[in-house]
């Protein structure tokens, strides 16, 4: 078995940031010149997560206003007990857990064995600084 190590870089402008990686997974794949095998997918910060969806406006716009009724951004004061150390972010703790930390997909004849609609998102919830995410491909 063989595997590859590629760190993805991003600089994002926003403070929540929904970003189509599909591509930049698929290069990583085309760079380890593995066929068949796994990709994982991680970010590397914990206001951060990785899934996998159709890459359409509406969804994306659907999925931020579903974690602000569930999490608000901005809350009562004292709502977070992690805001009251001095960070605002508590609620992007939460909203990474409720997405999901990464994902592992399919390598098959090279490629991403996607479904016909499936995107590879990076969604940043605490941005507007230099953030990168883990892509580790293994097979053969």
């Amino acid at each position: 078995m063989k595997t590859y190590t590629k760190e993805l870089w991003f600089n994002t402008k926003k403070r929540i940031e929904f970003i189509n990686i599909t591509d930049q997974v698929q290069e990583a794949i085309d760079e380890s010149g593995i066929k068949e095998g796994l990709v994982l997918i991680n970010p590397m910060h914990i206001t951060a997560a990785v899934y996998v969806n159709d890459n359409e406006s509406g969804i994306i716009q659907d999925y931020q206003d579903m974690l602000r009724r569930l999490v608000p951004e901005h809350p009562k004061t004292g709502d977070y007990k992690h805001n009251m150390t001095g960070e605002d972010n508590a609620y992007a703790h939460m909203w990474r857990q409720l997405i999901g930390h990464q994902v592992t997909m399919a390598v098959t004849k090279g490629h991403l064995h996607l479904g016909p609609w499936e995107r590879i998102f990076y969604a940043e919830f605490d941005g507007q600084r230099k953030k990168r995410v883990l892509v580790k491909i293994a097979g053969e």
